[in-house]
């Protein structure tokens, strides 16, 4: 096998994967980058270990720290060890960094302590004390086997979590590949997509539960105004529960919830019909000075998540508050005409075909405006005398 030169590393193209002794090569990116990898036989277990970076680490350094650690390996040691510790990270440090790096951008204050503990439940028992650089495919398929077919959402999260942290491990250099990813894909069992649909009820009777509502007595009056609210603008909750007075503009019936308020990150606005206009007169004599339109139980505090789907089920509905927006959308598409992307962009969603969304610079307001209003009309069981888009 023939040796590596400085100059047959400096004209290499990737990918390539370039032999040298002592297990030592040099792996080629695609995009170029090129990296020491050392190739050893550990105590019994093969292992690929990332070395150094070229061409931060020259060719006769790369082989001067291949060979210490051939024979390392080679009089029954472990070259990863210095001290006794953990060359590198373990995988609950490479975990935390991983979390502490992503904090800033994760949208939800949850998802850290959602990632910890599904981490430390599923992964850190078995992987949490391994340096980083030894968690292999058969360490991943120990963490998912017992729950990939029992908890399936659980553990795919856990495989995205585990695989991201690994990634970040490769990027820092402490590893070569993401023992979560394409291997693991192939291994474990295929199971069908589980599609669960939100409880809903047909379109004909919403506006029954809503009058069931209104004459409730288990319901707050700001909860029973927030839940026909939701249901007039077909709104999530998390956008009706935490809305202020400081987006609404009366005068020109329009409701503009801020980026960081929605699920896709931008801004969205809301034509109000004239009901949901009134149940806003009717939401600011409730006012608490927290400028919420509909203030929760306790001061300053927005209304619970459960508030509306415990009330929608001791009212005997088999529905949460979320489908509410299949009712509107199978109204709009078995009632009236309206055009696809104008209901989808009543529901604020995000266009999948990239070409298309490239196209698509208009939010089609007024389009909108006309289906809101037509929408009201239907739960107000007031005759309409147009159906949008000419039906």
């Amino acid at each position: 096998m023939a040796k590596l030169t400085v100059r047959r590393i400096e004209t290499a193209k990737g990918p390539a994967k370039l032999s040298d002794e002592h297990g030592l090569y040099l792996r080629v990116s695609p995009r170029g980058a090129k990296s020491w990898i050392q190739r050893l036989n550990i105590q019994g277990l093969r292992t690929d270990n990332a070395i150094g970076h070229y061409p931060s680490m020259g060719l006769a350094d790369a082989r001067a720290v291949a060979f210490e650690r051939w024979k390392t390996a080679k009089g029954g040691g472990d070259p990863r060890l210095a001290d006794g510790k953990p060359a590198g990270p373990t995988f609950r440090e490479a975990a935390e960094a991983v979390i502490a790096m992503h904090g800033p951008t994760w949208r939800s204050p949850k998802s850290g302590p959602q990632w910890r503990a599904s981490l430390e439940t599923y992964a850190y028992p078995a992987i949490g004390d391994l340096p980083v650089s030894e968690v292999s495919p058969g360490h991943v398929m120990a963490v998912l086997q017992p729950i990939w077919s029992e908890k399936r959402e659980t553990a795919r999260r856990v495989k995205q979590r585990i695989s991201a942290i690994c990634r970040w491990a490769v990027a820092q250099g402490h590893r070569t590949d993401d023992p979560a990813g394409v291997v693991i894909d192939a291994a474990l069992p295929r199971i069908g997509v589980e599609r669960r649909h939100m409880p809903a009820l047909p379109y004909d009777e919403v506006a029954g539960c809503l009058a069931k509502v209104k004459a409730s007595k288990r319901a707050s009056r700001s909860s029973k105004l927030a839940l026909e609210f939701l249901v007039l603008t077909a709104a999530r909750s998390g956008e009706v529960r935490k809305a202020t007075w400081d987006e609404i503009e009366a005068g020109d019936a329009l409701w503009t919830l801020p980026a960081e308020r929605m699920k896709a990150n931008r801004e969205h606005r809301v034509p109000l019909s004239a009901r949901a206009l009134e149940v806003l007169a009717e939401a600011a004599e409730l006012s608490d000075g927290s400028g919420l339109i509909f203030p929760g139980a306790r001061q300053d505090r927005p209304l619970s998540e459960n508030t509306h789907a415990k009330l929608l089920r001791e009212l005997g509905f088999d529905a949460v508050t979320h489908g509410f927006r299949s009712s509107f959308r199978d109204w709009a598409s078995e009632r009236t005409s309206t055009p696809h992307a104008v209901m989808e962009a009543a529901l604020a969603h995000t266009i999948k075909n990239k070409a298309e969304a490239a196209y698509a610079r208009s939010d089609l307001f007024e389009k909108r405006r006309e289906l809101m209003e037509s929408w009201a009309e239907y739960l107000s069981g007031e005759p309409q005398n147009r159906e949008p888009f000419g039906k």
